[in-house]
């Protein structure tokens, strides 16, 4: 079995692939499907599960494991918020530079800037068995951007662990930390625990 992402996300896309090395990853328009699904759960887990569940009925009869994700920042002083609104949170889906001038707005004169990222995810097999991981990467946000790598919040984010925002760090070190990593390291455990394990095909 090889895994389909759920998405045609590039960046998303090629942090999953840099993070599961050892498996063939493909995105979900490789093997014939472009579905547009509507995230209208109310937390990351259950996004996350709508949009494996549709990509997984698509390519129903196929050998493939889904594996879907949903992530966002949340920020302590707001709430929780962006939450799962994070990729519109300026109300243009996808319109990161509005998105981080409104946080910046939000938090305005505000002394907590703690924040973290969430990532939930969720993989099916072809026989319906679900998984699900969770991975959170802590740190707070800065009064203007550093750094120019990256995506999405990651210039206002300074990682505690890392000592620097996720826009200042290479590829490789967010990976080392970042929420979506630690979400594939925890999902990698309980894989390897399963009796399917052995047939998820792996590079030699």
């Amino acid at each position: 079995m090889e895994i389909v992402i759920a998405s045609n996300n590039k960046h998303k896309v090629e942090e999953f692939q840099a993070m599961l090395e050892n498996f063939f990853v493909l995105p979900m328009g490789d093997v014939g499907c472009n579905l547009e699904v509507e995230e209208n759960g109310k937390s990351f887990y259950e996004n996350a599960k709508i949009k494996a569940e549709a990509v997984s009925s698509f390519l129903k009869g196929r050998n493939y494991i889904v594996l879907s994700d949903d992530s966002g920042l949340c920020v302590d002083a707001l709430g929780g918020r962006p939450g799962i609104y994070s990729a519109r949170y300026s109300g243009e889906h996808g319109n990161d530079r509005e998105n981080r001038k409104k946080l910046l707005d939000d938090l305005k004169n505000c002394s907590n800037r703690s924040a973290h990222f969430q990532c939930d995810l969720v993989a099916i097999f072809p026989d319906g068995k679900e998984i699900h991981a969770c991975g959170k990467a802590h740190g707070e946000i800065l009064e203007k951007e550093l750094g120019e790598n990256g995506f999405g919040y990651d210039s206002l984010f300074f990682s505690k662990e890392l000592g620097k925002t996720f826009a200042q760090a290479t590829e490789q070190e967010k990976n080392s930390v970042s929420h979506r990593a630690k979400a594939v390291q925890n999902l990698l455990q309980i894989l390897k625990e399963a009796p399917k394990f052995d047939t998820i095909r792996q590079k030699s």
